[in-house]
């Protein structure tokens, strides 16, 4: 039986790159997505083994009061101390890996995006079609993070070091979108970008 999964196009970019504003101008030419980020945080939920396993390890302190995942308290963990991080990655990536594969074979779009801030760093790069880096200056990006999650340059910096940077996204893009200027000039520069991609899934 043929494969009748549409192709994956991955959108790579930091933290605080304009990820979600630009996925949402994909959705709107009726191109569906799934967001790592969004998968990330349904692993985690009351219930789930990757949970369970979180407040095994760190007690009552990373659990909100209704039983939630207190992500403040586990991001302070993590970036403090380089070798939870990459326990708490080798618990996640696994399962997030997982879900997001059943999320891509249920879409039915002409392609498929792919939103993952660490999309080579987890190789999930290798299931793309192509990829779409976003290109924003390291100091927006900071100010951004600074702002949305109330942190500290010192944090927001901290999270931005986990990452790839910009110029070695952008060394392994097919494609690179500039995230500059208002969303109208966003608008207009996913269409020319998406009418890209269309054009080089039928070569």
């Amino acid at each position: 039986m043929a494969d009748t999964t549409p192709p994956i196009i991955g959108l790579a970019g930091g933290i605080g790159s304009g990820k979600s504003t630009i996925t949402k101008c994909f959705n709107k030419l009726g191109i569906q997505s799934v967001d790592a980020d969004d998968v990330a945080r349904l692993v985690v939920q009351p219930g789930s083994d990757c949970l369970s396993n979180i407040h095994q390890r760190y007690g009552d302190r990373i659990l909100l009061n209704d039983g939630n995942l207190n992500r403040s308290a586990l991001r302070t963990i993590i970036f403090n101390q380089p070798e939870e991080r990459l326990w708490l990655e080798s618990l996640t990536h696994p399962a997030i890996r997982d879900e997001i594969k059943v999320q891509l074979n249920a879409t039915y779009s002409k392609y498929t995006l792919l939103v993952h801030p660490l999309l080579f760093e987890t190789n999930q790069d290798a299931i793309c079609k192509l990829v779409v880096v976003i290109d924003v200056p390291a100091h927006i990006q900071i100010q951004r993070v600074m702002n949305r999650d109330r942190v500290s340059q010192e944090s927001a910096e901290k999270i931005m070091g986990t990452q790839l940077s910009n110029s070695e996204r952008i060394e392994r893009a097919d494609l690179v979108l500039e995230n500059a200027g208002n969303i109208v000039e966003m608008n207009a520069k996913v269409f020319k970008l998406h009418q890209n991609i269309l054009e080089l899934l039928s070569c």
